[in-house]
C-alpha cells in the first residue's frame, strides 16, 4: 500500500517540476527577447556563433534556415539580463530621521462643567426591553450636574528655535488651561502661550529644556511649485511621529477660514492630530503648517491645506516678539472688479481690487488713494484680484512708505502712501465710515462674498418702501427735473432734495441723484438697484442732476462703452460700484 500511496505523489511532484521547468525556459524567451531585441531580425531566430565551415553564405533562403537553426539558439543564447523594474521615488528616510526629533505631540486640557453645553437627556423607544435601564442611566447622569471634568485634545507643533520656542496652530491650543509638549525622545514639558494670531490660526509657545531642542527653520514656500514633493510629519489620531508624503496639489487657496486665506494644498496624507504640524519640502525646511482637510468621514482624502512660510513666518517673528501681530493699515473699503467693471473701466481683463471708500482719518484720507481707483500693484506686488490686496498690505510693516499703482481716469499712476497699523475691531468700528458687516481689520476693508450682492441692502429697514408714494411727493418742487423724472438705464432719476431725503431716509451727507423707481426686469435691477440708491458718480465724474446722469451715459456709448460704471451710496452713505449694462 506504501508505493501506491507514494507513486502519485512521486507522479504529482514530476508533472509540477516540469511545469515549472517549462515555465522557466517560456520566461527565458521572453526575457532573452526584451533585453536584447537588437540582436534578433524580425522573422529569423538568432543563430549560434559562426565557424569557419559555416561562414559561407547559405544557399536556402532565410525562412528556410529558420528551421534549421532554431534548435540550438535556446542553447547558444548570451546570458539573460534581468529586467529590473522601476522602484518607486527615492526614499526619505535619511530626511525624516534627521527631523523627526524637531517635531512634536501637543497635549492640552480644559475645565469644563459638566452641565455647560448638555441638552436634553436622550429616551429610550417607549416599550423597548432597554428602557428602565436606558432612563436610570441618563438620570442619574442628570442628577450629578454641576461638577467640573477635563476635556483633552491632540495636536502637533515643531520647535522652531533651541531655547525653547515652538509653533503650532490656534485652534490646537485655544482655551486650554494646560498645554504639554511630548517629544520624540518620551521627555515632556509644560508650555506657555507667547502670542496668538486667529486671522492666520497661528500660535507660538515656550517651554524651558535643560538642554538646546533640536529645531527647524522656514524655508520660501513662493519657491513651491505645483507637483514638488512635500513630506508632513505629525501626530494624527494619537500616532506621534507619522510620516507621510505627497506633492503640492495646488497654491494660492482660499477656503474661507480667514481674511489672509493663501494655502497650500497637498496630498500628503493629513489626519486630525496634524493640526499644527510642519510640511517640509525636499531640503527639511519648513514651507507650510499643517491646518485643515477637506473630508467627510473626518480621514485623508488627499486634499489638506498648510499656511504657506510665507505668510506664516512674519506673523510668527512678531508673536515672538511682542506676542500680538502688528500689521499694515490702507485705510479703504474695497470690492471685486468684475468683467463688467473691468469693461467700464476699459481694462482689458478684471484684475485689481476697486476702492469703494476711504475711511476718514486713514492713512489715504490725504487724496492719495480715492473711491474709484483701482489697486494694481502694491509695493511692487501685483493685486490680481480683491483678495490679493488685505494680505500683501498686513504683510507690510507699520509706518512704511509703499508705491501703490492705482488706475485713475483710465490711466495708470503711482502714489505713495504710509501705511498706518492695524487696530483692533474696536477701534475700527468707531470710524463713521466702518463697512455694513462692521469688517474693517484686515488691512483694508473689504465687503462680503459675492459680486455686490451683500452689500446692496442699506442699514434702514423698511425705509425704502415709501418709493411708490415719491412721484407724488415730488410734483411740487420747483426744480423741472424733479417734476418730470429722467429715466436712464431702466432707472426713474430725481433731484435729491430735503423731500427726498426725508421719504428714503437719506444722510445729509449723501450728495447725487436719486433713484425713485427701478423698471423690473431692467438690467439696473438685475444689478440690484432700488428706489433710495444715490448715484454720485458715472465713470468717475461726480452727478449733480438727472440730466447729467442721461448725458454721461449717452457719451459712454459714444465712446464704444458696453457698461457704465455707477458709484451707489445707500441711504445711509455706504458707497459701491456697480456696472450697468448699457444696451
Amino acid at each position: 500500500m506504501a508505493p501506491t500511496i507514494r507513486s502519485p505523489f512521486r507522479r504529482t511532484l514530476a508533472l509540477m517540476a516540469s511545469a515549472a521547468i517549462l515555465a522557466h525556459a517560456g520566461m527565458n524567451g521572453v526575457a532573452y527577447a526584451q533585453a536584447a531585441p537588437q540582436t534578433i531580425t524580425p522573422g529569423v531566430t538568432t543563430p549560434a556563433p559562426a565557424t569557419p565551415e559555416t561562414t559561407a553564405p547559405a544557399p536556402t533562403p532565410p525562412a528556410a534556415a529558420a528551421p534549421e537553426t532554431a534548435a540550438p539558439a535556446p542553447q547558444q543564447a548570451a546570458p539573460i539580463q534581468a529586467v529590473v523594474p522601476n522602484s518607486g521615488p527615492a526614499s526619505v528616510a535619511d530626511l525624516a530621521e534627521g527631523l523627526l526629533d524637531a517635531v512634536v505631540n501637543i497635549s492640552t486640557s480644559q475645565n469644563v462643567k459638566d452641565d455647560e453645553g448638555a441638552g436634553p437627556a436622550p429616551r429610550a423607544p417607549d416599550g423597548s426591553p432597554f428602557q428602565e435601564f436606558f432612563n436610570d442611566f441618563f438620570n442619574k447622569q442628570q442628577g450629578n450636574k454641576g461638577g467640573n471634568h477635563n476635556v483633552s485634545s491632540l495636536g502637533s507643533g515643531f520647535v522652531i528655535d533651541p531655547a525653547g520656542y515652538i509653533v503650532t496652530n490656534n485652534h490646537v491650543i485655544e482655551g486650554a488651561d494646560d498645554i504639554e509638549i511630548n517629544f520624540a525622545n518620551g521627555s515632556k514639558l509644560k508650555a506657555k502661550l507667547i502670542g496668538t494670531d486667529t486671522k492666520t490660526d497661528l500660535s507660538v509657545l515656550k517651554v524651558e529644556p535643560k538642554t538646546p531642542l533640536k529645531s527647524v527653520k522656514f524655508g520660501d514656500s513662493s519657491t513651491m511649485r505645483i507637483g514638488d514633493w512635500v513630506m508632513a510629519i505629525g501626530n494624527p489620531f494619537g500616532f506621534g511621529g507619522s510620516v507621510t508624503v505627497g506633492i503640492i496639489s495646488g497654491r494660492g487657496r482660499n477656503i474661507n477660514a480667514g481674511p489672509y486665506d493663501n494655502f497650500i494644498q497637498t496630498d500628503a496624507a493629513i489626519n486630525k492630530g496634524n493640526s499644527g504640524g510642519p510640511l517640509f519640502n525636499m531640503k527639511g525646511e519648513v514651507i507650510g503648517i499643517n491646518t485643515a482637510i477637506i473630508s467627510p468621514s473626518g480621514g485623508s482624502i488627499g486634499i489638506g491645506f498648510s499656511v504657506p512660510s510665507e505668510l506664516a513666518s512674519g506673523v510668527v517673528d512678531q508673536l515672538r516678539e511682542y506676542g500680538e501681530t502688528r500689521r499694515g493699515w490702507l485705510g479703504v473699503r474695497i470690492q471685486p472688479v468684475t468683467d463688467d467693471i473691468a469693461d467700464s473701466l476699459g481694462l482689458d481683463t478684471a484684475k485689481g481690487a476697486l476702492v469703494a471708500g476711504v475711511i476718514k482719518g486713514g492713512p489715504v484720507d490725504d487724496g492719495s488713494i480715492k473711491a474709484g481707483d483701482v489697486i494694481l500693484k502694491f509695493d511692487g506686488k501685483t493685486v490680481s484680484e480683491m483678495r490679493d490686496l488685505p494680505r500683501v498690505v498686513a504683510e507690510s510693516t507699520v509706518g512704511k512708505e509703499v508705491d501703490v499703482v492705482v488706475l485713475r481716469d483710465g490711466k495708470e499712476q503711482t502714489v505713495k502712501v504710509k501705511l498706518g497699523r492695524l487696530e483692533d475691531s474696536d477701534q475700527a468700528a468707531a470710524s463713521n465710515d466702518a463697512a455694513p458687516d462692521g469688517s474693517q481689520d484686515d488691512g483694508v476693508i473689504t465687503p462680503e462674498p459675492g459680486e455686490n450682492n451683500d452689500m446692496d441692502q442699506p442699514d434702514t429697514g423698511d425705509q425704502a418702501q415709501p418709493a411708490p408714494d415719491t412721484p407724488d411727493q415730488h410734483k411740487g418742487q420747483v426744480s423741472p427735473d424733479a417734476a418730470t423724472p429722467k429715466n436712464v438705464l431702466g432707472l426713474s432719476l430725481s433731484l435729491l432734495s430735503a423731500e427726498t431725503r426725508k421719504a428714503f431716509g437719506i444722510a445729509e451727507s449723501v450728495d447725487g441723484v436719486v433713484v425713485t423707481e427701478v423698471t423690473p426686469g431692467s438690467a439696473s435691477a438685475e444689478k440690484g438697484l432700488k428706489p433710495g440708491d444715490v448715484i454720485v458718480e458715472v465713470a468717475q465724474e461726480f452727478m449733480k442732476s438727472p440730466d447729467a446722469v442721461a448725458a454721461k451715459v449717452q457719451a459712454l456709448k459714444q465712446e464704444g462703452r458696453r457698461n457704465a460704471q455707477l458709484m451707489i451710496a445707500s441711504a445711509n452713505g455706504d458707497l459701491r460700484f456697480v456696472a450697468v449694462p448699457m444696451e
